[in-house]
């Protein structure tokens, strides 16, 4: 063959390529997007809820903190369940059981009563949303190519820090129904929002294709292009081969990112489940206008997360693309804990809210670079449902420590140290991870 047919064949490839990867981007991020932002609106609505629950049924910190956190606790008991459940029947019918039943869950916390009611409806909602997101992460691993995997988790993920704005902007004036047709403000929270969550459920339904081969909107040739790019992927020297589950969940690298998600995810939600509070404490502003604070900080978090993954994409490095957003959330919290200025305050939320946007995505790229392909699917759920038990025990602590205190700046002083811990252990597998590539560059070289 010619060099110029040659060139001719590769132009040619990667225009295939691209139609089919910005078709999939179009045909999958927004839809994958919008049920990810309602999942977190009805994951994390109880914050705002709380300013008039924790009054009306007279709920103590430690009696709304361990509720809060009990969410997390079956969430991460039946993640690794429900993603191998998601392989075996596949995507499109699993996510849409998901929706259905954590959309009634959701909206079904207008009943709440009493605390063992609020403890039995958190424990049910977790189980019910259980799979959604690594079920997401896994299914988006069957589409994007590694180069091109950052940017397409950050364009669904984004609907996280747009979820917030949604959420801010909502939450007072369904708060302000108080009384309307017998129910509280915090029942019409609960209930308007989780109505979404059942809609989509048809549309994901409908509309979402469980692989390549089954999206009539892409042709033979593009259908070929993303499985032949994932199958050089999964057949790249040093990737071996797992042996289910139990292999997973024993794999060093998936045990050690575990570790990161839950020293990044259990302080973040005990911050975040009571962030409504702890910013009306700091400057009074009242429901309606902290709502608009945290809409505000969801738009810059929109921003960071699209430029650190991005960056992250482009410069192929995912380490450092956590280290400097971990530390600098650990300093915004400390900054927080430590100053009795309302505008300091405020601007160290915002930076904070920032840096946890930035790292959301980029924290499943290392280790999806990192663990076996036949096992992605139990690692992916396992690394998400061990740090979720960190989003069970550090909302509990919150709670105890904010009843015993009587404010929330102990726990705000301790929460930037689980931090600086998880920028330490990826530190350690940024070192790790480069001592095994000059190995296998070695070894390659030697062959």
């Amino acid at each position: 063959m010619s060099l110029r047919g040659a060139d001719n064949e590769s132009d040619e490839a990667t225009a295939i390529g691209r139609s089919a990867l910005l078709k999939a981007s179009w045909r999958l991020l927004p839809l994958i997007g919008l049920g990810y932002g309602v999942s977190y609106i009805d994951r994390v609505n109880i914050s705002f809820a709380s300013l008039q629950m924790n009054r009306d049924l007279h709920f103590s910190a430690a009696v709304y903190g361990l509720g809060a956190g009990l969410f997390f606790l079956t969430y991460a008991l039946f993640e690794v369940p429900s993603n191998l459940l998601l392989v075996r029947f596949g995507a499109r019918r699993w996510i849409a059981r998901i929706m259905l039943t954590w959309g009634v869950l959701a909206a079904a916390m207008l009943f709440v009563k009493t605390p063992m009611q609020f403890y039995l409806m958190r424990l049910l909602l977790g189980a019910a949303e259980a799979g959604f997101f690594p079920g997401v992460i896994f299914y988006l691993s069957q589409w994007f190519p590694a180069a091109h995997r950052g940017r397409a988790i950050s364009r669904f993920y984004v609907a996280l820090p747009l979820g917030t704005v949604v959420m801010g902007a909502m939450a007072g004036a369904l708060l302000d129904l108080q009384g309307r047709l017998g129910l509280a403000g915090w029942q019409w929270l609960f209930l308007v929002e989780g109505v979404p969550a059942v809609l989509l459920s048809a549309a994901f339904l409908v509309l979402l294709p469980d692989k390549p081969q089954d999206a009539r909107w892409l042709t033979a040739r593009e259908q070929g292009w993303i499985v032949d790019r994932l199958a050089e992927e999964a057949a790249r020297p040093g990737a071996e081969r797992g042996h289910g589950v139990l292999r997973a969940l024993l794999d060093p690298v998936v045990i050690r990112f575990a570790a990161v998600n839950f020293l990044f995810l259990g302080p973040l939600y005990a911050f975040n489940l009571s962030a409504p509070a702890v910013l009306d404490s700091f400057t009074h502003l009242g429901a309606t206008r902290v709502g608009y604070l945290t809409a505000l900080a969801g738009l810059l978090g929109a921003g960071s997360m699209l430029l650190n993954s991005w960056s992250s994409d482009r410069q192929q490095e995912r380490y450092v693309h956590l280290i400097a957003p971990l530390v600098t959330l650990g300093l915004a919290y400390a900054v927080m804990g430590l100053t009795n200025s309302p505008l300091l305050a405020i601007s160290a939320y915002c930076v904070a809210v920032m840096s946890n946007m930035a790292i959301s995505p980029v924290i499943w790229l290392a280790p999806g670079e990192a663990i076996q392909p036949s096992t992605a699917a139990a690692s992916i759920a396992a690394i998400n449902s061990i740090g979720q038990l960190g989003s069970f025990v550090f909302p509990t602590l919150w709670g105890l420590a904010k009843d015993q205190t009587g404010g929330f700046h102990l726990g705000l002083t301790l929460l930037p140290i689980p931090f600086f811990l998880a920028a330490a252990i990826v530190l350690s597998e940024r070192r790790r991870a480069r001592r095994t590539g000059a190995a296998e560059t070695l070894v390659l070289a030697s062959g």
